[in-house]
């Protein structure tokens, strides 16, 4: 994938496919290095498949026999000078973890994680999404249950209420500075 917020993006929808009812996304960026985390509370995997799920040729789907997102997930940071970890654990959630070299060459770009976060947000249904974002010294978290609170009974995916929310993100992160770009 071009962008890491399209790998983030994917290992997300696979956090809801698994019936998650809450989904962190963690953007961190301290010094050379950017941590991307995405945590979940869906169905987790069992031991066997924990193990298999770097495959590509493993995956849950029923309409086609490949799954690429987590092996290139871990390929992209692997490449990046970074690493990749992932735990879960049956009916308590997954965790992934991925790191990379701000600096390395064959990092790609993070994208417009804006946009992606919104583009989860209007697709939420039953679940809510929590994205937290530190990098050159700023942080911003935006919490779906505490929107949803504020808005009381109008739905959070009212295209005026995305608009707000991507403009609101983009306002609030960082993704480049003096000279250094995520």
């Amino acid at each position: 994938m071009r962008e890491l917020s399209l790998n983030v993006l994917d290992i997300a929808e696979n956090s809801f496919k698994a019936k998650a009812t809450l989904v962190e996304i963690s953007i961190v960026q301290k010094e050379n290095l950017l941590t991307i985390t995405i945590k979940d509370n869906g169905c987790g995997m069992d031991e066997d498949f924990l193990k298999r799920v770097v495959d590509p040729y493993t995956t849950t789907r029923t309409t086609r026999k490949v799954g690429m997102g987590i092996p290139l997930f871990k390929m992209v940071a692997e490449q990046s000078g970074g690493n990749f970890h992932i735990t879960s654990e049956k009916g308590k959630g997954t965790v992934v973890t991925a790191t990379f070299l701000v600096d390395h060459l064959d990092r790609p770009p993070l994208g417009d994680i804006a946009e992606t976060i919104v583009s989860m947000i209007g697709n939420l249904e039953g679940s809510d999404l929590v994205f937290y974002y530190e990098a050159f010294g700023q942080d911003f978290t935006l919490d779906t249950r505490l929107v949803r609170k504020e808005l009381e009974n109008i739905p959070i995916n009212t295209p005026e209420i995305l608009v707000f929310l991507r403009d609101m993100i983009k306002e609030n992160i960082k993704t480049d500075y003096r000279g250094v770009s995520l």
